[in-house]
């Protein structure tokens, strides 16, 4: 099978530390079940550690809909865990999903399935490889090479896509501002149209007090 690498295209600045989030999809959906197995088995054999991993089918309305999924025990209640959440709500769908907590914070989907021809985006990439109406399995993984977590996939009939953990995490922190900002500028468009409209509102009824006014001159002079 064929597999995707991605090293080359990581910015100078940024040093790789290992840890990928990879995304598989497969000949025979029933086998990323099978395959979320395998990553927990090279988890314990010390092969590769396994930060976050989960199996997403995606429905006919873009959603993303978890059907089972595995954490590493180190990263429950910390700050390292929860990446996969956070891409979850941003390539979910084109609704997207309120995630942070308490924090309310929003994000869209803003990279949808056909955006991958026309932006070099890891969100992207990893959302245009889950496919409406099939399942693929997702995962954060520290991994030394990339030939132990291939191997395995494509003995399943996977094929693997990888980007580094750096380079996800900048993009969803770009999504995150992007869609603040286009729901402030939303706020500003509806408080703009709400002003014009009682603006209309009271020009009409100003007009309409005039001609009551006038009318009444009318009928006073009439009468005089």
């Amino acid at each position: 099978m064929s597999n995707e690498h991605l090293t080359s295209n990581q910015p100078a600045t940024t040093e790789w530390d290992g840890r990928n989030v990879i995304a598989v999809s497969f000949e025979d959906d029933r086998e990323a079940y099978h395959a979320l197995t395998l990553i927990k088995e090279l988890d314990s054999q010390e092969r590769v550690g396994v930060q976050e991993a989960v199996v997403v089918v995606r429905g006919e309305d873009g959603q993303l809909v978890e059907k089972d999924s595995t954490q590493s025990a180190y990263l429950l209640g910390t700050a390292s865990g929860g990446l996969m959440g956070l891409l979850l709500g941003v390539i979910g769908g084109p609704l997207g999903v309120v995630i942070g907590g308490a924090t309310g914070l929003m994000v869209g989907s803003l990279f949808d399935l056909d955006d991958y021809e026309e932006t070099d985006s890891a969100l992207a990439a990893i959302s245009s490889s889950v496919k409406v109406g099939r399942t693929a399995l997702l995962a954060v993984v520290v991994e030394g090479t990339p030939e132990v977590v291939d191997a395995a996939m494509s003995g399943v009939g996977g094929t693997v896509l990888r980007r580094s953990v750096a380079e996800v995490e900048a993009e969803i922190a770009v999504a995150e501002e992007a869609q603040r900002k286009a729901k402030r500028e939303a706020r500003k468009e509806l408080l703009r149209s709400h002003h014009e409209h009682d603006k209309t509102a009271v020009n009409a009824k100003i007009d309409e007090l005039k001609a009551k006014v006038h009318h009444g001159q009318g009928d006073s002079a009439v009468s005089a």
